[in-house]
């Protein structure tokens, strides 16, 4: 072989050893940006097509008689000691609270933000919202319970509106007790409805009296769990009766999407579930479900709404 066959034999190994090097750069290059890249798609879901709550044109609140309703919330402010590090919700009340009460005010609302004296202390502070419910069910024809880790970020949709868009009836009498969202886990205890009935006050006593899901010393506290449980276990009649769960997420639970492994290997096994759930600009509410530095979220996007 001369030498010009040579160094033409060399060159095309050079260009294959490229090509393949090429195309092992190419899924390490998409995995680099995959996470930016899905976070500035998802935060702008909404402009994009996704639709949590009907048009304005085909969306009706609850007619008829003037319905009262209460927000209630309740933390122990991290004064527990029993939190997990990073995760503590001191001061994290205080702030969302007074982005509760404004809303409450301007619809009509009531509110109860609990302080952290009305936590249990036998238990973590998140079951305690079971008490708090239990307590104010007959003062309400609705309660909509609202971890301290959440703020309205659109006042402008009315508790009417989203209640209408799931049960599809303006009938109270003839409504559901308890409206959820559910995300990749099942149904969640952050926020939801639940309606003044005996069906109600039964519901919430069973909730609480499953103490075999309690939990300490860790990020879950085992109310959630007893949710899932409870509402997977019902007969498919009395779900029909009593429970609705809303088609999108983001009507009124939408979470902010942070761009770990974990959450982009959910997007690329559940993209439907992450579309259906990540908050973006315009959604009623956001909740800072399983993030750390709850009270610097807080702030973020605080300041995120007044810009």
């Amino acid at each position: 072989m001369g030498t010009r066959a040579r160094r033409a034999t060399h060159h095309r190994a050079h260009l294959r050893l490229r090509h393949r090097h090429l195309l092992l750069l190419l899924p390490l290059l998409l995995l680099l940006l995959l996470p930016p890249l899905s976070a500035l798609l998802l935060r702008r879901a909404n402009s994009l097509g996704r639709r949590c709550l009907p048009p304005a044109a085909g969306r009706r609140p609850l007619a008829g008689q003037r319905l009262s309703f209460s927000i209630v919330t309740l933390s122990d402010e991290g004064l527990s000691g029993r939190g997990v590090r990073g995760r503590s919700f001191r001061g994290v009340l205080a702030a969302t609270a007074r982005n509760k009460r404004a809303y409450a005010a301007a619809h009509g609302y009531g509110l109860a933000a609990l302080p952290h004296g009305a936590v249990d202390p036998r238990r973590p502070p998140a079951w305690s919202k079971v008490l708090a419910l239990r307590a104010r069910l007959r003062r309400h024809h609705w309660l909509f319970w609202n971890d301290a880790d959440t703020l309205v970020t659109n006042p402008d949709i009315a508790l009417e509106e989203i209640l209408f868009s799931v049960i599809g009836h303006s009938d109270f009498d003839a409504s559901p007790d308890l409206i959820l969202t559910e995300d990749i886990n099942g149904v969640n205890a952050g926020l939801f409805f639940i309606r003044r009935s005996k069906w109600s006050e039964r519901f919430l006593d069973t909730w609480w009296n499953h103490t075999s899901f309690v939990q300490f010393g860790s990020t879950k506290s085992g109310d959630n769990a007893a949710l899932k449980h409870i509402v997977d276990h019902l007969s498919p009649e009395e779900t029909q009766a009593h429970v609705r769960i809303a088609k999108m997420q983001c009507l009124f639970n939408s979470y902010p999407w942070v761009a770990t492994w974990k959450s982009v290997h959910r997007l690329i096994f559940h993209p439907s579930t992450t579309w259906k759930g990540a908050y973006s600009d315009g959604d009623f509410m956001v909740h800072f479900a399983g993030l750390n530095d709850k009270r610097g979220w807080t702030s973020r996007i605080l300041r995120e709404m007044t810009h």
